[in-house]
């Protein structure tokens, strides 16, 4: 397989996966984390590595080493591997995408952003995702009618915080998430609960037109429930682990033991709340934004850049989900090919750098 984010969390239980399953590894590709690639190296012997940055080269304990999108790009249309996982984090992971269902490679999507910004244009057939939340529902998908899919999520790092104090909100405060430790801007989104929004749309373009929602439940046992037409609902339970979704992306006949199962007896009781716009702003525009999914590339370039002004201090917690509303409603000239994506995505981030200044 080809594996691009190796060093991230899902990258990284990808690699376990892999070993477990005897897959081999032909390609890795990582950011900045040279001294755990080397560690990835020694292990699973790949045959061509990507950094992110040239100066990192010569770092790298490997003979064919290469740096930046072009040889991600040039790597995944040489590979002999069918699979590509995609687990890089932000629109960068977009290119790769179209690459690998350009090169009809089997897609196992970790990658947000691509279907976010680009779901309209993606051969949605050649992707298997490996969110919980989508694994969850593509698990619970039966021959029978269905009224609403809804996705759970875990609240982040302010679900018990005083809203009154969200305004002044730290970078250090948001990653201080109650359930698990991510990467970065993930815990960010999952603080303002864009990261729940992007899924919401991940799930629109992956299961077609419908009725989506998504609920806290606080201590991420059940990633996703499936209303079904007759009255009934289904749930998804299980331990919170990449594994099991990449497993069954990496091999569609899994049947082994992946996870323990959960002891409801254990657990005693589950606690569901509310999505409240006074808590998460960004979600008064929920609704509108899952009939106009095209949007997705409007609201996904105007989180990257609010991010990029929270972290360096421009900007306060709650403006994040200012710019993004005010981006959505200015924007209405939605992208009609691949290429007007990208030059949408441009325009919004230079926008939202504007409309804070």
């Amino acid at each position: 397989m080809v594996l691009l984010g190796s060093t991230g969390s899902i990258g990284v239980n990808a690699l376990i996966v892999a070993k477990r399953f005897g897959i081999d590894v032909e390609v890795l590709v990582c950011g900045n984390n040279i001294q755990l690639l080397n560690k990835q190296i020694a292990e699973h012997k790949p045959k061509v590595v990507v950094v992110a940055n040239k100066e990192d080269i010569a770092k790298v304990n490997h003979s064919q080493v290469y740096a930046g999108e072009e040889a991600i790009l040039r790597v995944i249309e040489e590979s002999s591997s069918e699979l590509v996982v995609n687990a890089l984090v932000g629109f960068l992971g977009l290119r790769p995408t179209l690459k690998a269902i350009e090169c009809d490679k089997k897609l196992a999507l970790a990658n947000k952003e691509s279907l976010v910004a680009c779901g309209n244009f993606l051969d949605i057939s050649k992707i298997q995702p490996i969110d919980s939340e989508h694994f969850g529902l593509w698990y619970l998908l039966q021959e029978r009618p269905v009224s609403r899919m809804i996705i759970t999520a875990s609240g982040g790092a302010f679900r018990d915080w005083d809203i009154n104090k969200l305004k002044n909100a730290t970078l250090a405060d948001t990653q201080k998430h109650p359930n698990w430790s991510m990467g970065q801007k993930i815990t960010i989104d999952s603080a303002t609960m864009v990261n729940k929004m992007f899924e919401l749309l991940e799930a629109r373009w992956l299961f077609g037109e419908g009725e989506y929602d998504a609920i806290i439940e606080t201590q991420s046992l059940i990633h996703a429930m499936i209303d079904f037409k007759d009255g009934s609902t289904t749930a998804h339970f299980a331990n919170a682990s990449m594994q099991l979704p990449i497993a069954y992306a990496l091999d569609e006949k899994m049947n082994e033991n992946i996870l323990p199962h959960i002891d409801l007896l254990k657990v005693g009781s589950l606690e569901f709340r509310e999505i409240e716009t006074a808590r998460y702003p960004i979600w008064q525009i929920k609704d509108e934004l899952l009939k106009n999914p095209r949007s997705g590339v409007v609201i996904n370039a105007a989180n990257e850049a609010a991010i990029e002004m929270f972290i360096s201090r421009e900007i306060g917690f709650m403006d994040i989900s200012k710019i993004i509303i005010k981006a959505y409603k200015n924007f209405d000239d939605l992208p009609s090919s691949v290429e007007d994506v990208f030059l949408v995505d441009k325009e919004v981030r230079a926008f939202a750098k504007k409309s804070f200044k």
